[in-house]
């Protein structure tokens, strides 16, 4: 996961959880909601980043299998 990804997911966290007291203090549960998704999203976008970086493994293990192979 890149720095980048890093601090966009735990933005969307921290915001959505501000967001979330936010509303349950002033009884907005609109507000509260928003919060609640957008703590959902960043959670999403690690998992995700997460998902991207195990597939890069895997094809960068496939091609050094490969690569071996050939040069056998």
């Amino acid at each position: 996961m890149s720095q980048e990804e890093k601090f966009d997911s735990a933005k969307d966290k921290v915001a959505g959880k501000a967001k979330e007291v936010e509303g349950k203090a002033t009884g907005d549960k609109t507000r509260e909601a928003q919060g609640k998704a957008q703590g959902v999203l960043g959670k999403a976008k690690d998992k995700l980043s997460d998902a991207k970086d195990a597939v890069k493994g895997a094809v960068d293990d496939l091609k050094d299998k490969v690569d071996k192979k050939d040069k056998e």
